[in-house]
């Protein structure tokens, strides 16, 4: 597992601070089988995502697959449906920056399969 401070400035700033500055003006974030694309529809998934359920989080894993693209695991508990996941995300950089961002259970990630909207 790379450690939090191998993880580039961007990836470790999201995990704290999740902001649509963090995003391309073209980024796109994959997240519960919706994309949402370009800064605006980001910053509106952003603020709905934070807002609609509670949970806390636990990072459970974190690769470097090359300077650009990295993968963060985390652990989920909350008053979301199910009430917990484990959740893999899947982010591509360019110019220090968030282009994509691809969110799904863990299960989805390594079988391939993609999660029921």
């Amino acid at each position: 597992m790379v450690g939090m401070t191998e993880l580039p400035a961007v990836v470790t700033a999201y995990a704290t601070h999740r902001s649509p500055d963090l995003f391309t003006p073209d980024a796109s974030v994959t997240d519960e089988g919706r994309t949402h694309t370009g800064r605006t529809e980001v910053a509106a998934w952003l603020e709905r995502s934070s807002s609609e359920w509670t949970y806390t989080t636990e990072r459970t894993g974190s690769a470097r697959l090359d300077d650009d693209h990295w993968t963060v695991t985390e652990h989920l508990e909350g008053d979301f449906p199910g009430g917990v996941v484990d959740l893999v995300h899947r982010f591509s950089l360019r110019d220090g920056l968030i282009g994509q961002l691809v969110i799904e259970p863990v299960v989805a990630h390594v079988t391939g399969e993609t999660a029921a909207p």
